[in-house]
């Protein structure tokens, strides 16, 4: 009984924390407006922009630049919901709530959860109501199989994005800083990842960095699902789409554990 009990109360509290997370996204417009419209933005006027002067590899087929970066945005949505949800372990020590939790009963590995948990949450829904306009530009997604892989990779995508962003977050001290640290790292991240040109044409130095870039082999998983009929092979047939989804949600796995240790360990609060 006592395990039960335990258990119940561990659920408690992923559930309230998840909870609150959607709640406050659901409740400040401007953060639905900014991590949702900026990226619609960013796509339109680059994939735009680039024109005739984009060209993809022959194995991605005939993809102009905003069917192209269509996988890429998708990414950045995730990249940042992840932004502003963790922006809020530093206004919830600034407020008092994250020490209360802190000094709670409940482990912390459920501060951990509940809060990853929410930010992916918001992530997905986010991602996956972009991804509704794929058909729309002549990015055919046809039955139910290949649906539910896209909200697979869409999944792991929002967690180690999300999961990413509570390390960096857990301890700032300010909001300012954590800009500072999006600006110089995760932006840099997201752009050489194969969202906006091939890992293909890139130079030789810069194709060795984006091949480190464990961001770069989440794309490549959602790419290869959602060009399935261009490629002419089924993704789950695909090598490349297992190998890629693999390194990826070892990433985030990865980046999971090392949130449990930290939070474990510092007593920052």
């Amino acid at each position: 009984m006592a395990v039960s009990s335990g258990s119940t109360h561990i659920f408690g509290a992923i559930y309230s924390l998840w909870l609150r997370e959607m709640i406050r996204f659901f409740r400040q417009r401007n953060r639905i407006v900014g991590a949702l419209g900026t990226p619609i933005i960013f796509w339109i006027f680059l994939g735009s922009g680039l024109g005739e002067s984009f060209r993809a590899p022959e194995s991605y087929g005939a993809r102009s630049p905003l069917q192209f970066m269509v996988p890429g945005i998708v990414a950045m949505i995730a990249l940042f919901t992840a932004i502003f949800s963790t922006i809020s372990i530093i206004e919830d020590r600034k407020e008092g709530f994250l020490q209360g939790t802190l000094v709670s009963p409940c482990p912390r590995f459920s501060i951990v959860i509940g809060k990853i948990l929410g930010g992916s949450s918001i992530a997905f829904i986010q991602a996956i109501v972009f991804m509704i306009i794929a058909p729309l530009i002549g990015i055919p997604i046809g039955g139910l199989m290949q649906w539910i892989a896209i909200a697979i990779v869409i999944l792991a995508l929002s967690i180690g994005m999300t999961a990413l962003g509570f390390i960096l977050a857990w301890r700032m001290e300010s909001t300012q800083g954590f800009h500072a640290i999006m600006n110089l790292f995760l932006m840099p991240m997201w752009l050489l990842s194969g969202s906006i040109f091939p890992v293909e044409s890139a130079a030789g130095w810069l194709k060795w960095i984006m091949k480190l870039n464990p961001l770069t082999y989440g794309v490549q998983s959602l790419r290869i699902v959602m060009d399935q009929e261009v490629t002419g092979v089924i993704f789950w047939n695909n090598s490349a789409f297992w190998s890629a989804s693999g390194i990826f949600v070892a990433f985030s796995i990865i980046l999971i554990g090392i949130g449990l240790q930290i939070a474990n360990r510092h007593n920052h609060i």
